[in-house]
């Protein structure tokens, strides 16, 4: 079952998980193959019930000790643009779509989804624009983020933070 896994990390951004659970959002991925969601929603005051989207096996959850295994099986992880999440999908070898919270001010994030995207890493969106980009995307694109390299990580942070 092609599966889709997103993940808030350990804040609250509600605004995501309303917009991966509209009508229009879970349209654009059966259209795609997608059949089975799973939200790890955080701290927010969204969890949205297993018979919320019909069109979708839905599982949500707020923690676990790991989402390792969520990411391993998901054939898609849609993301909030924490460098947790987003190395953890990478270094997994999967398809990433970060989803930048752009409520948020001084937003480092951004920096870092944007470098990540220019380097061929992932794609991004804002909540706004995440059910345009999921009909549109084209995963194909994406190149490997090689795991276990701390001084490229390094220059990598440097660059997209300006830093360098």
């Amino acid at each position: 079952m092609k599966t889709v896994f997103v993940t808030v990390g350990t804040t609250s951004f509600d605004e995501l998980i309303e917009s991966i659970t509209s009508p229009e959002t879970v349209q654009a991925l059966t259209a795609r193959g997608y059949e089975r969601l799973v939200l790890q929603v955080g701290r927010g005051s969204l969890v949205p019930a297993a018979d919320s989207s019909p069109h979708v096996t839905l599982e949500a959850y707020r923690f676990k000790d790991s989402i390792a295994e969520d990411i391993e099986q998901a054939d898609l992880v849609i993301s909030h643009a924490g460098a947790g999440s987003c190395l953890e999908s990478l270094g997994a070898g999967k398809s990433l779509l970060v989803v930048v919270n752009d409520k948020l001010m001084n937003n480092h994030q951004l920096e870092m989804a944007r470098q990540l995207h220019m380097d061929s890493h992932l794609l991004y969106c804002t909540c706004s624009t995440l059910t345009e980009t999921l009909r549109t995307m084209d995963l194909s694109v994406l190149q490997p983020f090689l795991p276990g390299q701390p001084k490229n990580f390094a220059h990598f942070l440097d660059k997209a933070l300006g830093v360098q």
